[in-house]
């Protein structure tokens, strides 16, 4: 029995090993060949959209281009151009989005946040339909106050309960509820960041919340990377922060996403989502809530589970010198 803990050990180094440096030699590979902002290999087929805002649309900049395979173009909204400013996340990067609140004593629809949003669904993000995992990705900064003054209420001293980052929605959303979402929520009375989904559209959404404070983990002015990841078919999520792993704790119990008998596997709802919203919901400009008064930068949404290690070799192909 005292030999079986150190062969457990070698074990786990002999499996681990090969597996990181495949991946950071494939990061190293990638980032040679492509000096500017790059994908990992693995992930490349899986990316159904990504925003590096680099590509301005054609004609049009107060849009901009996809760099995933669906072609999802998104719009700047209400800041347009302007909205694009010379502060790469990383060396590969050359301009980020800004994202804030413009009127925080006024009921209106002037804040900064990007996005696209149909009714009855955006036919371009088909892979979401049906979809057994979800992965959402990106690098933020903190630029200002967060969370922001509740424009929607006459108190000056109402806050917002989140803090919108960036996520997918739901097959019959108003703009607000999601099928994958990475985010800073109150929970248990303490923002904190999370991953935030809903399984079946109309059905209840989980939430796994980090431990670590929100404040420690996003400082003001610093770049930061995170990583959401939703597994429909175990009902499970994971947070990343640069690269690794972050402990946390899940807030409802029981079976919120409905996943316990069959049929198998779980997927989520057969609808195609209604968009795409970044910095805020209701991408479709038609209320204020919820603003992150921050910048984003190299923001990519994948139809499966990334696993740990390719999160961590993203994260160290962009970083990379």
């Amino acid at each position: 029995m005292r030999l079986l803990a150190p062969l457990v050990a070698l074990l786990l180094l002999t499996t681990a090993a090969p597996a990181a440096a495949h991946a950071e030699k494939a990061a190293h590979a990638e980032k040679a060949a492509h000096p500017g902002p790059g994908v990992l290999p693995t992930l490349r087929h899986n990316l159904v959209a990504a925003y590096d805002f680099e590509h301005p649309a054609w004609g049009d900049p107060a849009r901009e281009r996809d760099q995933g395979r669906s072609g999802t173009d998104i719009t700047l909204v209400n800041g347009g151009a302007a909205m694009r400013t010379r502060d790469g996340s990383h060396r590969g990067s050359r301009h980020s989005i800004q994202l804030q609140q413009v009127n925080p004593a006024v009921l209106g629809n002037d804040d900064w946040k990007a996005g696209v949003y149909a009714d009855p669904g955006v036919p371009a993000l088909r892979a979401f339909n049906a979809v057994k995992g979800v992965t959402v990705m990106g690098w933020f900064k903190m630029t200002g106050q967060n969370p922001s003054p509740n424009s929607n209420t006459e108190s000056p001293d109402d806050l917002y309960g989140a803090i919108g980052l960036a996520g997918v929605l739901s097959g019959n959303s108003q703009g607000h509820d999601v099928r994958a979402l990475l985010e800073l929520i109150t929970v248990n009375g303490e923002l904190r960041v999370v991953a935030l989904a809903r399984r079946v559209d109309g059905g209840s959404s989980q939430t796994f919340a980090a431990d670590e404070p929100w404040q420690s983990m996003l400082p003001p002015a610093e770049w930061v990377f995170l990583a959401a990841t939703f597994d429909f078919d175990t009902a499970t999520m994971r947070l990343y922060r640069n690269g690794r792993a972050l402990d946390g704790f899940y807030t409802l119990t029981g079976d919120p996403w409905a996943v316990e008998g069959p049929p198998e596997p779980d997927l989520a709802s057969p609808t195609d989502p209604r968009g795409i919203k970044i910095g805020g919901s209701f991408p479709q400009n038609t209320r204020e809530q919820n603003p992150c008064n921050c910048r984003m930068d190299d923001l990519m949404f994948l139809d499966r589970v990334a696993a740990p290690i390719e999160v961590w070799a993203q994260y160290k192909l962009a970083t990379r010198g």
